[in-house]
């Protein structure tokens, strides 16, 4: 009988050693990846590019966070153990709603308030808006984007005119054109001073006059990190100035809670009516992903007078962000 002849040995992968040193070095940088951020968000800073747009997502570090943990505990790493413990713990930290103290609405009901937000990326989500305003019927309306081409001519239609009779329709590009619908007497109160318009109107609400603000700061694209954070300032100087006026500021803040420059506005005492409601964490950009990937950009704030009751996010055609509708008592 003739005897076998043994297969040559296959070939063999990387010693332990080299495979142990990979996944620590693989962990090593999905750490350094998270803590960079988490560490401007402790330290209540926005940084540089790409520390705001890392910020964004913020709730995301979780997964990279917790790959690296799982990979220094199979490595018996203690340091990456460690390490991936305390940004997994960070991230979980800053999860929730970001609370500025604003007092509570109190005082007799005066009106009921249905607001609606909506960028319409230069104007391509004009059918779904001239929907959604059929649908919903609010009050007041904040429009980003609303190109000249598009937007304004169907805003100046009989039918629009009919319902909001009163309005604000500024801007001569597709994105830096805005509108502000009312179905109460309003006059024009300025603007923020930005590349994309952001006017403002009084509106007068059941004998109350109310200060209605369109919010566009410029986005914080790499290059464009201290323009977004000079914009988003005067927001915030817009916000700190408004006295006593019940005031709603609503549109695309290219800021989320996880973000020290959105913080600063919410910290002059008005609220995120979304985080209010238990809606913090919806995202409204990109609607390619949203939901359940993405952020909440898209945002109404309420000063202490007005109080949110509930806020629903719509899904637009042709636009790259999700609506917004929230509705809110104003109290006298």
């Amino acid at each position: 009988m003739e005897g076998t002849v043994p297969a040559p040995p296959g070939p063999e992968g990387p010693p332990p050693r080299v495979r142990r040193k990979a996944a620590r070095w693989g962990a090593g940088l999905l750490l350094a990846l998270v803590s960079a951020p988490l560490l401007c968000r402790a330290c209540d800073v926005d940084g540089v590019t790409p520390m705001p747009q890392l910020l964004a997502f913020l709730p995301w570090l979780l997964a990279p966070a917790g790959a690296a943990l799982v990979l220094a505990a199979g490595t018996r790493w203690v340091v990456g153990c460690a390490w991936g413990l305390l940004a997994v713990l960070g991230t979980l930290c800053f999860l929730p709603p970001y609370e500025a103290g604003g007092a509570a609405a109190s005082g007799p009901e005066v009106a009921r308030l249905r607001i609606l937000t909506a960028n319409l990326e230069f104007g391509g989500a004009t059918p779904g808006l001239l929907e959604a305003l059929r649908r919903e019927h609010p009050d007041l309306v904040s429009v980003q984007e609303c190109s000249p081409e598009e937007c304004a001519p169907a805003l100046e239609s009989a039918r629009l005119r009919a319902a909001y009779p009163y309005r604000i329709v500024v801007g001569g590009g597709r994105a830096q054109g805005s509108a502000l619908l009312s179905r109460f007497p309003l006059e024009p109160d300025g603007s923020v001073r930005g590349t994309l318009a952001m006017p403002r109107a009084l509106v007068r609400v059941a004998g109350t006059r109310l200060l209605f603000q369109v919010a566009h700061p410029m986005p914080p694209v790499a290059g464009g990190v201290e323009l977004w954070r000079t914009e988003l300032g005067r927001v915030r100087a817009m916000a700190a100035a408004r006295g006593e006026a019940p005031t709603v500021i609503a549109g695309d803040f290219n800021a989320s809670q996880d973000h020290a420059a959105f913080r600063a506005v919410l910290d002059t005492g008005v609220r995120d009516s979304a985080a209010a409601v238990g809606r913090s964490r919806t995202p409204t950009w990109p609607s390619l992903t949203a939901p359940p990937l993405g952020a909440q950009i898209d945002h109404v704030l309420l000063s202490p007078s007005l109080e949110p009751r509930s806020a629903r996010f719509l899904d637009l055609t042709g636009t790259d962000h999700r609506g917004l509708v929230v509705d809110a008592v104003l109290h006298g």
